[in-house]
């Protein structure tokens, strides 16, 4: 098993551009969508706050918008029984009842769990109950699953003994498990793979099923941690297309800890790096600032933009950065990012994103059309901030 990894993951490439090798682009051609309980309510989420979850996404519009997963994350599970299946605790008093409300929204539902014996919150994981657990979750009717080594670490350092092949080899092999358990239940599950950053796991992400994969540590709610990772993505963008996607962790828009100008950086970042947009705020209690910054359609566009490619850096002068994403007609989308505290004007010219003089731009947060100038355009940006344009020719 160890040694047919190892060949998918060197031939990760060929994986690439080859649909039917492992069936992941049969899930998510475009990024996932949708919410996730822990950014918000950490361990503390129940079963009455997926449901409002639930009930906001369809009330708010963010469903239409394209915001369809909805993620329990860690501490919903309880005990296994004598035959080892898992249970929930009594936060969560009926997992298919609750998978069948959310689908009844036209909505899909989401777990979490870990390729170790406990959680990174020490509750159970899936160790050694992998075709168990899986079958559990197609039998709730659970259409996500985010799994998170946490635990799993202590087994690849004692059975890797110091060896960085062997524990990188172990590693994937533990994801491997769950993604064929998955399949065995011929439930479309999507396949979330949360891995150390150390193990470079864009590189093997797809080749053990992964339809996404954490490229980073957990995200803060302030905006040095949020650019910290953001634009640490570059260079990563040969990685992702149709199917499998970096993913450098979840949405923190509206829940307090940045400026609406950070949030919109945020959101412009994310969807320049066709990153999943998966919320992380409380969806009952959000201000009409924040509902607007999550739904833009030509943002989300952006992300969800059918041709499947990550965006990157083009350039980067002190505080200032250009990043570009390509899209479908041969448009592309364009951001001009400004890291310093104050404004700052930021130029470039059409040539450095590869278009000529007469090109046509439309700021996407204003939605209005703007113009270049002599082959070049400007702009004043904000502290933290971006313009983010859709340049076509």
């Amino acid at each position: 098993m160890i040694a047919r990894i190892a060949a998918l993951a060197a031939s990760f490439l060929l994986l690439m551009f080859a649909p039917s090798a492992l069936g992941a682009e049969q899930l998510e051609a475009t990024p996932p969508m949708g919410w996730n309980s822990w950014n918000h309510f950490g361990g503390n989420v129940t079963d009455a706050d997926v449901r409002g979850a639930a009930d906001a996404l369809v009330s708010s519009g963010m469903r239409n918008a394209g915001y369809i997963y909805v993620n329990i994350d860690d501490t919903w599970q309880g005990k296994r029984d004598a035959q080892g299946v898992i249970h929930p605790n009594n936060k969560f008093p009926g997992m298919k009842a609750l998978a069948d409300y959310v689908h009844s929204k036209g909505l899909k539902l989401g777990i979490y769990s870990s390729p170790g014996p406990k959680t990174c919150a020490g509750y159970e994981g899936s160790y050694g109950h992998e075709a168990q657990d899986a079958k559990t979750y197609a039998a709730w009717g659970i259409d996500y699953l985010k799994y998170d080594e946490c635990s799993f670490g202590d087994i690849i350092e004692r059975e890797s003994h110091g060896d960085r092949r062997k524990a990188a080899e172990i590693e994937m092999h533990g994801y491997e498990k769950m993604h064929q358990a998955l399949v065995a239940t011929g439930r479309p599950i999507v396949f979330s793979v949360s891995s150390p950053v150390f193990y470079k796991v864009w590189e093997w992400g797809s080749a053990v099923g992964g339809n996404l994969w954490r490229t980073t540590g957990d995200i803060g709610d302030h905006y040095y941690s949020m650019a910290t990772i953001g634009f640490s993505q570059a260079g990563l963008a040969k990685y992702a297309g149709p199917g499998h996607w970096n993913d450098p962790d979840m949405l923190e828009v509206g829940n307090g800890g940045m400026t609406e100008e950070e949030y919109r950086t945020h959101m412009s970042l994310w969807a320049i790096l066709a990153a999943p947009l998966i919320a992380g705020n409380d969806l009952t209690k959000m201000s009409p600032e924040t509902l607007a910054l999550l739904t833009n359609k030509d943002v989300i566009a952006v992300d969800q933009d059918k041709l499947g490619r990550q965006g990157d850096r083009v350039w980067a002068v002190g505080p200032m950065e250009l990043w570009d994403k390509p899209l479908s007609g041969g448009a592309k989308a364009v951001a001009m990012f400004n890291r310093e505290d104050g404004a700052t004007s930021m130029a470039f010219n059409l040539s450095d994103v590869g278009f000529r003089q007469g090109a046509t731009l439309k700021d996407l947060w204003t939605g209005k059309e703007v113009h270049a100038r002599n082959g070049s355009y400007a702009a004043l940006v904000p502290a933290h901030g971006v313009v983010l344009l859709r340049v076509s020719q």
